[in-house]
């Protein structure tokens, strides 16, 4: 045993201050600096080190005493994500893969447009839905990640040399974010607030294949969040065939929870050739976006994630929206990014545990919605 562990063998466990809320850090903090001597104003120098001004450890917080230090890496942890892969695409567009400290494997993406940045953000390891044409439902579910491991990813980026400044955050990783509500839920706050991350609510998208109690507690919450549909099929039967989750949440109810959101509601819809591109389904899902005023966002198939199905031509993806544009339903083609890297959902994770058997949605004890 190390001298370290020698010296914590006989102390609590240490409190994950990246796992609480920053006004809960910050007056857990401040009585922890009175009860040490210090000033209470210390404290508040730490919280501002956890995700305004992130610190990679209480010993890089060069602005506090040497010794106040020492004791608060004897009673707290702020736990990073491993880094175990970073790849860069010719287009700018960066793929990360992180190592949790259980060995797990989660994903992150980030990609410059301009004067934004967004990052692409996992909120599980794995995923228990099992969409046909998706490369995590290919590996399944195997926990949800805690409210520090989801915020974390952004903090990694502010962390990284030079950093990523930040501008938007996307629920579009690896999971379901609203079957993992009660991490997610406080992550939002976290990097809304302008003592977290301080990303404004408008321009943090939450994605759902349509959990209806999530969008219902995501419509519960004052901040202008935005959410985002995974429709990718404007029939129920068809949306059958390539996302089982659909039987629990059929299509119907999935618009009816989108017409009473509050806020517009962005239809995610992957194009899949020969099964979803066609005249009939352009008109059926420009039918169900007037329904409830919805954006329809057509992504092309990326083929790290294909599974079997053959990706949407660019000739048909223009043809499907300008059918879908002529009635009356705004529409858009999300520009295809990092095609020369894994940058698949899941890819990457599936090649580093391609070994894994897949673990079905049937075999998940721990899943979470509101």
């Amino acid at each position: 045993m190390s001298e370290n562990n020698l010296l914590r063998a006989d102390l609590p466990p240490r409190q994950n201050l990246l796992n609480m809320l920053p006004p809960e850090a910050e007056a857990l903090l401040r009585t922890f600096a009175v009860q040490n001597g210090e000033k209470p104003f210390r404290g508040s120098q730490v919280v501002r080190h956890l995700w305004q001004n992130p610190a990679e450890s209480f010993a890089a917080m060069t602005d506090l005493p040497l010794a106040f230090r020492d004791l608060l890496e004897q009673h707290f942890t702020i736990p990073r994500l491993a880094l175990a892969t970073r790849q860069t695409s010719t287009d700018g567009t960066e793929k990360f893969l992180f190592r949790l400290d259980d060995g797990e494997f989660i994903e992150t993406v980030a990609i410059p447009e301009g004067p934004r940045m967004t990052i692409c953000i996992s909120s599980q390891a794995g995923c228990a839905l099992q969409c046909a044409f998706c490369a995590t439902g290919a590996m399944g579910f195997t926990r949800n990640l805690r409210m520090f491991e989801i915020a974390g990813q952004v903090r990694e980026m502010k962390l990284l040399s030079p950093d990523k400044p930040v501008t938007n955050v996307v629920f579009m990783g690896m999971g379901e974010p609203l079957m993992n509500w009660k991490a997610v839920d406080p992550s939002l706050t976290v990097l809304n607030a302008p003592a977290g991350l301080g990303i404004g609510a408008r321009h943090i998208t939450v994605s759902t294949v349509g959990v209806l109690p999530g969008i219902i507690a995501l419509g519960e919450r004052k901040e202008q969040f935005r959410l985002a549909i995974s429709i990718h099929a404007p029939n129920d039967e068809l949306r059958q065939s390539l996302m089982p989750i659909n039987t629990k949440y059929p299509l119907a109810s999935v618009i009816e929870a989108a017409k009473v959101f509050e806020r517009r509601v962005t239809f995610e819809y992957v194009m899949l050739g020969g099964i979803n591109d066609g005249g009939e389904q352009a008109t059926e899902l420009a039918d169900l976006a007037r329904e409830c005023g919805a954006f329809v966002n057509l992504i092309p198939l990326h083929p790290g994630g294909a599974g079997n199905f053959t990706p949407t031509t660019p000739q048909q993806i223009q043809w499907f929206a300008r059918r879908v544009s002529a009635q009356r339903v705004e529409v858009a083609v999300r520009k295809s990014r990092g095609m020369d890297i894994a940058a698949a959902c899941g890819q990457l994770r599936v090649e580093r545990q391609r070994r894994r058997p897949p673990v079905g949605a049937d075999q998940d004890s721990n899943i979470q919605v509101a």
